[in-house]
């Protein structure tokens, strides 16, 4: 056998189908035989290759094993003289074997060979041709100066982007995109190591193939196109942790003893992680520091019309006359969900400036010290209800944000979850009704079986699994939930995972009696939206309970909790429920419980809240309630969750304590 070839499949069906067809054509004239493995797809790839491909071998896998156990269960029963890796997004040219059998032939050091790997533009793919990392390899790849100066032979060495890539060289590593190794080396040196669950594998397999006497080449004789990170894409897969991860595997392997190097490999987790949270930041922060500005030049603009001068505030005055006014409106709009879920919304932010500066008036007109600035706080409010809302409806009138050839006035670019009957049926409703703020971007499916596909000229971008990730690229800010193509507990757990995304969520119920949250209803013709909200998520319960969590701990903490601890050493007695709230404080106190919250530590992330000291399940005889009984309970103190019924809670804990002593 001349040649095996093998692929690793996940999830991405379409671009298998492509690759298998260039790859038949290529192989022409070579005794051949191609493995696809895959990895527990759910688009139809298994379908599609028993179908279409009968006389591939196809290794199908109950989960996703990861890339290297994957290739290795193909690579352990493949008899090629070459054996080829390639991923299953790209596409082969029909001389790429021709060049590169005829390179071994000419190089019979050569242990390993890849060839020039384009995107789909036409540009280099730069991991195609690398160094291996070392300290100062990683130094500049994690802070940016290999991007800086892409032609130093300094700063450049990981991607190797001073060499000429029409030259061929030899490299310390290729991609595992397109790796062809000679068996004799595979042979010699196994397959790839099962602990890398994808990346870092292929530079790990080229360091072992040079240790063992070989080179590796890269030959850009004949090239092929790779549609980087599609299966990524259609997985919940977080791409930069995993990648760092990899490399900090490959550093423990083969630089044992690099405390140095183990640190570049943190510090480029940490690093990358700090630019994305802070890329995420800078829009909203640009956003208040645009509304704060605004105040501050309509306090000076009032002055001006008030005394026909600048800075004739008395110098006690500065610079608080201008930043607590400021900080109140900035505050008021926080309150009021305009930095998070309502970004460009008119009455929102006109309520929050009202709101704002009718606690100005109040402040200006008790404190006697700044009456000076009563004529000017008013001008200024009138000014400000004019300017901050009016940027934003300006912004929508111009359709600022909207990506999509299909937009309606003030369209919110908008995910409809079900691909069925139901969910088109909501996309002609809301195409129905000119005006109605909604701008379909796309459909998400049960599954991935569609993904790609179009209805009604708009396409399915993902599944379920995917919608976190095609809610961050596509910049959705509402997901509509057809209930009854997806379970509400479904519903409950998209919502809960995406919670910090500053997304709506509604859903269109079968019937009128299904109400999830406190509703908001968008009747659209004959459909009701209903707003999905929990008021524990709510920023400004969120900040109250906070508050009230730090304070009351921290009350009991110093009051009690001392006389608690000193009994419980001298008592043999087992604790009480009273005594192991006692106990729990310090916990309430670093933030990683709440004094009313869930039962489970299980359920920390839903709906926003934490595990409680005490909560609605507490004070029922837990061991009696069945699993529905408990998330419902969860899911009512979410939907109701206030100070009152906090305090309401703890009194009747106090009271279950006091009964049970």
């Amino acid at each position: 056998m001349d040649i095996s070839v093998i692929i690793v499949n996940y999830n991405v069906r379409e671009f298998m189908n492509n690759a298998l067809i260039s790859l038949f054509k290529a192989l022409e004239g070579y005794s051949s035989e191609i493995f696809v493995v895959d990895n527990a797809s759910d688009d139809g790839s298994v379908e599609l290759v028993q179908k279409k491909f009968p006389h591939v071998n196809l290794i199908i896998n109950s989960s996703n094993v990861g890339f290297a156990k994957a290739n290795n269960q193909a690579l352990n029963r493949s008899t090629g003289k070459y054996l080829l890796l390639i991923n299953p997004d790209t596409l082969v040219q029909e001389d790429t074997f021709e060049k590169l059998i005829a390179f071994f032939d000419a190089h019979t050091e050569a242990g390993m060979l890849g060839c020039k790997i384009l995107n789909p533009d036409g540009t280099l793919q730069l991991p195609c041709r690398r160094s291996f990392p070392t300290p100062w390899t990683a130094f500049t790849k994690t802070f940016g100066l290999s991007a800086l100066f892409p032609k130093s032979k300094i700063f450049a060495r990981y991607n190797l982007t001073y060499l000429d890539p029409d030259d061929t060289y030899e490299v310390d590593a290729v991609s595992g995109s397109f790796m062809m190794i000679n068996r004799k080396v595979f042979e010699k040196i196994g397959g790839l190591d099962e602990k890398f669950f994808m990346y870092g594998e292929d530079l790990d397999w080229c360091f072992r193939v040079q240790q063992a006497g070989w080179k590796v080449y890269y030959v850009p004789t004949t090239s092929i196109i790779h549609y980087k990170g599609e299966s990524t894409k259609r997985s919940d897969i977080d791409e930069l942790n995993v990648f760092y991860n990899a490399m900090r595997l490959f550093v423990r392997k083969h630089h044992t003893g690099s405390p140095v190097f183990e640190w570049f490999i943190y510090s480029g987790i940490y690093f990358r992680r700090i630019l994305a949270n802070s890329a995420r930041l800078v829009k909203p922060a640009a956003v208040a520091v645009l509304d704060m500005a605004i105040v501050i030049g309509t306090i000076l603009i009032g002055e001006y019309i008030r005394k026909n001068a600048l800075f004739t505030f008395p110098l006690y005055a500065y610079p608080w006359t201008f930043i607590i006014p400021a900080f109140i409106v900035f505050t008021s709009l926080l309150l009021y969900g305009v930095y998070s879920e309502f970004k460009l919304s008119v009455s929102r932010s006109f309520a929050a400036v009202f709101s704002a500066f009718t606690v100005i008036a109040a402040m200006v007109a008790f404190e006697k010290d700044f009456a000076f600035s009563r004529m000017i706080m008013l001008i200024s409010g009138g000014l400000s209800l004019m300017f901050i809302p009016g940027w934003r409806l300006l912004l929508r009138l111009l359709g600022f944000g909207e990506k999509t050839s299909r937009t309606t006035l003030f369209g919110r670019r908008t995910l409809i979850v079900g691909a069925g009957q139901s969910g088109q049926e909501i996309v002609k409703k809301l195409r129905a009704k000119v005006g109605g703020g909604y701008s379909v971007v796309g459909f998400i499916d049960v599954n991935r079986k569609r993904v790609g596909e179009k209805i009604q000229d708009i396409e399915i971008l993902g599944s379920m699994e995917t919608i976190g990730k095609v809610i961050q690229d596509q910049h959705i800010s509402e997901v509509i939930f057809s209930s009854d193509a997806v379970s509400y507990s479904t519903i409950l757990d998209v919502i809960a995972k995406n919670r910090n995304r500053f997304v709506n969520f509604r859903l269109v119920p079968n019937n009128l009696e299904v109400i999830i949250g406190k509703p908001s209803i968008d009747q659209l013709d004959e459909i009701p939206f209903i707003e999905i909200d929990y008021n524990i998520g709510k920023l400004g319960n969120r900040f109250v309970k906070r508050c009230f969590d730090i304070l009351f701990s921290l009350f009991f903490l110093i009051s009690i909790a001392p006389f608690v601890y000193f009994i419980r050493v001298f008592s043999r007695r087992p604790a009480g429920g009273f005594v192991k709230a006692i106990m729990r404080l310090p916990f309430v106190l670093s933030g990683s419980m709440s004094i009313v919250g869930y039962f489970s530590p299980a359920q920390k992330n839903i709906f926003g809240g934490k595990p409680g000291v005490t909560g609605l399940i507490h004070i029922q005889n837990e061991n009696a309630l069945s699993i529905e009984e408990r998330e419902q309970y969860d899911l009512y103190y979410a939907k109701n969750q206030s100070l009152i019924l906090d305090l309401e809670i703890i009194v009747k804990s106090l009271q279950k304590w006091i009964q049970n002593k």
